[in-house]
């Protein structure tokens, strides 16, 4: 008698090697791999970024070009998975399905009510680890609600095994079904390759052009674009932490370069196991005092952050960045985050959002994490009194001001002893740089000295007060 079939769930993990479930699946007989667009999930606010979609469309027909070559193929299925996936169980006379381990909250919430469907019709869930090179379980922390501090959290993780490697299977072979197709995701161009091959691909260039290894000097320099790109392909599991890892040269010893990447790899590990652990963080400062903070919260000033036009190089070379790439190099993000809460007094939580809805790598851990990072109301947060100075940051970052001339080319011809703070040209110099300020180019939205002031007051006004003994 031949084995029940397994349904494969495809979700974060679009992928067909190192993927526990297919593989598990694969071992106990015939597969179906499915992927399901849930209306709910498509229709958040945090999920409204076209370019994301395109990109999740390239990774999807990607996947599905791999499972062919191997003689499956993607089934894609609209609707409430709860329903989509009982219904996929009772059609292909399937016994399980498999799924890879989801920590966001409306991923656990939804998998539970999944596994409650199944359930009710006798299918078993098979739930695997797999995009993480740390289980939750292998971080408990000391009272077992893992570490709300980075560094404790990193020297276990960095003493972690990586997962062994799992090969993509050989062959697939399962049951025939109809697909309801992609269009729900749009018919844009993806702004970037998509898929495993690419992402491989992309991780190569990063060590071989030796941006790995430089990386620790490197990496905050904005014009170089020395960092690895690999951010959007993580977002939906094109690759894994545990692949570069080995790529890198785990286990081993790593030089400062490799070793300064693989800890931003931690980071993004701690973000995601904080959100598993806290998931009341996705809507709400992590450190209680600070969900008082009286922001002002002008909507005239979000879009002009928004839109680039603040007046700050370096905040606008940012945000246009975001706008014409859907990515935003991580120290401008530094920059433009801080700008926003610490100098508009606009709550992180807003700014987290116009990310979210632009960034083709927004994940809700990572980006709940820098802004609230940011913000200093997080996990391991910077000091609320940590404002980062836009025109400070500017010069360290971009000396020569080659990326704020790549993003805001208004200032193309602004000599450098003027990049950085183009109001400070006298009217003859605004003519030679044909760069008139309030015209071309606006004046500085604020003045940031008196803004960092206002906001260290009223961070002070929500902090506890603290109350000396006799």
């Amino acid at each position: 008698m031949a084995a029940p079939a397994t349904v494969v769930w495809f979700r974060r993990d679009l992928r067909v090697d190192d993927h526990p479930a297919l593989a598990g699946a694969v071992d106990r007989g015939p597969v179906v791999c499915v992927w399901v667009a849930d209306p709910v999930l498509l229709g958040r606010r945090h999920h409204q970024a076209p370019a994301r979609r395109a990109f999740l469309r390239a990774g999807l027909d990607a996947l599905d070009a791999e499972l062919r070559d191997r003689g499956g193929a993607l089934v894609v299925r609209t609707g409430d998975p709860a329903r989509v996936l009982p219904g996929i169980a009772a059609q292909t006379g399937a016994d399980a399905v498999a799924w890879t381990r989801e920590i966001s909250p409306y991923g656990r919430a939804r998998d539970a009510r999944v596994a409650a469907a199944l359930a009710a019709r006798g299918v078993d869930v098979l739930e695997y680890e797999g995009d993480l090179v740390a289980r939750l379980e292998d971080i408990p922390g000391p009272a077992g609600t893992g570490y709300q501090v980075f560094a404790p959290f990193f020297r276990v993780w960095s003493v972690i095994d990586l997962p062994r490697h799992l090969p993509a299977p050989r062959t697939l072979h399962g049951p025939t079904l109809g697909s309801d197709g992609l269009a729900v995701l749009g018919t844009g161009a993806s702004p970037l390759p998509a898929g495993p091959a690419a992402a491989r691909a992309a991780l190569v260039s990063f060590l071989r052009n030796g941006h790995a290894d430089r990386y620790d000097t490197h990496r905050d320099l904005l014009a170089l674009d020395a960092t690895s790109r690999l951010s959007a392909y993580l977002r939906f599991g094109m690759c894994t932490d545990a692949q570069i890892g080995r790529a890198l040269g785990l286990p081993g010893e790593l030089g400062h370069g490799r070793a300064a990447f693989w800890r931003q790899i931690a980071w993004r590990e701690f973000s995601h196991h904080h959100l598993a652990r806290h998931p009341e963080v996705a809507r709400q400062a992590l450190r209680a005092p600070f969900r008082e903070i009286a922001w002002s919260n002008d909507a005239a000033a979000l879009a002009t952050w928004r839109a680039g036009q603040t007046g700050y190089p370096l905040v606008d070379a940012g945000m246009r960045q975001l706008a014409g790439e859907g990515w935003m190099h991580n120290r401008a993000r530094m920059v433009t985050a801080s700008f926003l809460v610490k100098d508009l007094l606009v709550d992180w939580r807003r700014g987290e959002t116009v990310f979210m809805q632009g960034l083709v790598d927004g994940d809700p851990a990572n980006n709940n994490g820098g802004w609230q990072w940011t913000a200093g109301t997080g996990t391991d947060a910077a000091p609320y009194h940590r404002v980062l100075n836009p025109v400070l940051q500017s010069k360290r970052f971009d000396p020569e001001g080659t990326y704020i001339r790549r993003w805001v080319p208004e200032l193309r011809a602004v000599p450098k002893r003027f990049i950085h703070e183009p109001w400070r040209m006298d009217d003859n110099a605004q003519r030679a740089a044909r760069c008139i300020i309030g015209a071309d180019y606006p004046a500085p939205m604020v003045d940031h000295r008196v803004q960092r002031e206002i906001a260290l007051a009223r961070y002070r006004a929500a902090e506890p007060r603290r109350t000396g003994g006799t």
